[in-house]
């Protein structure tokens, strides 16, 4: 379906200026009419005044009201006759009504508000203009803030993931017509996006892991390359909704961790890595250390040592140096031998 933008129904203030000076003249015809009916005359003015009276708020209805950046989908008798968009005061058939299948779903997201209920005391008026607020389709850019999801990695490791999505709707026709409820829609199609694209990654970087799908092992991963990760969601999510007639604008991870149940093993798996690299660092800077205290021992020939004299000193120092505790002095008075 095709989106009709209504371009020509701003008048609606004169439609309301012709409709309060019909009222006047009604109410005139009325009082008028009496006065003519008293003096014997006939009451075709007093009748014509009070058809009018009763029957001229048959057009306010058609009076639309809108603000920046919202739409009405309007239809007649079940026919789509158009959109109106853009702020201003609009006149249309006021047998037209508005239709907006998702004005009452809530979703964690800009722009929704908990609905306020009206008292069974408050008046039709009321109502009817909270059923009319209701059914207008916001156009600014909206951002769904879905729940976090546990998703098995590609590596099988199960990690929990949230995202946030900034989107907009761009063709009204589409969001109201081809799906049942357009914000159900688009929070459904997130799940499922994010699902297809997270399993093909690792949480960290992984050795023979292909997550391009070129055949070549790369270092791609939840953690390191989010910004990729983000943009193959949101290329995955508009393939999906274009249909509904929303734009996709950008995809974001919001949270990502392992799962409770294995975030204490993998917590201590980064722990022994972190140790493991840092001892390495520090073998390679004391080793470093010691061969160049042997050599300027040797340039400045401050000590001449045997190799098993050097082997001991190798030996100290490397306990010093490596050690996790300041060392403890001992003072040798006697002879190696």
């Amino acid at each position: 379906m095709k989106e009709i933008v209504l371009t020509h129904k701003k008048n609606g203030m004169l439609v309301l200026l012709l409709l309060i000076l019909l009222y006047l003249l009604s109410l005139a015809g009325i009082i008028g009419g009496g006065f003519l009916i008293d003096a014997g005359r006939s009451p075709v003015v007093f009748i014509l005044g009070m058809l009018i009276f009763c029957t001229g708020w048959i057009l306010i209805p058609g009076l639309k009201v809108l603000k920046p950046q919202e739409a009405l989908v309007l239809t007649l008798f079940g026919k789509y006759v158009g959109t109106l968009k853009g702020d201003g005061f609009y006149f249309v058939n006021p047998f037209c009504t508005a239709v907006n299948p998702a004005a009452k779903t809530k979703l964690n997201q800009s722009g929704d508000v908990s609905s306020v209920t009206i008292p069974a005391a408050a008046n039709n008026n009321s109502s009817a203009s909270m059923e009319l607020t209701s059914k207008k389709i916001s156009l600014k850019i909206m951002t769904l803030n879905n729940n976090r999801q546990k998703i098995n990695d590609c590596l099988g490791n199960p990690i929990e993931i949230g995202i946030a999505v900034t989107w907009r709707i761009v063709d009204t026709a589409k969001a109201v017509f081809h799906v049942d409820n357009y914000k159900e829609y688009l929070s459904l199609q997130c799940d499922s996006a994010l699902r297809n694209i997270v399993r093909l990654y690792p949480y960290d970087v992984a050795p023979n892991v292909d997550t391009t799908g070129d055949g070549i092992a790369d270092d791609g991963s939840l953690r390191g390359s989010s910004e990729i990760v983000a943009g193959r969601i949101r290329d995955e999510i508009q393939c999906r909704v274009e249909e509904a007639g929303i734009e996709i604008i950008e995809a974001r991870i919001t949270y990502l961790a392992y799962a409770t149940e294995i975030a204490a093993v993998m917590l201590q798996r980064q722990q022994a890595s972190a140790i493991i690299d840092a001892r390495k660092m520090i073998v390679d800077g004391a080793v470093g250390m010691v061969e160049m205290a042997l050599e300027r021992l040797n340039e400045n020939q401050v000590v001449t040592l045997d190799e098993e004299r050097k082997a001991a000193m190798v030996s100290n120092l490397l306990v010093v140096l490596c050690g996790n505790h300041d060392a403890q002095p001992v003072v040798n008075s006697g002879s190696l031998y």
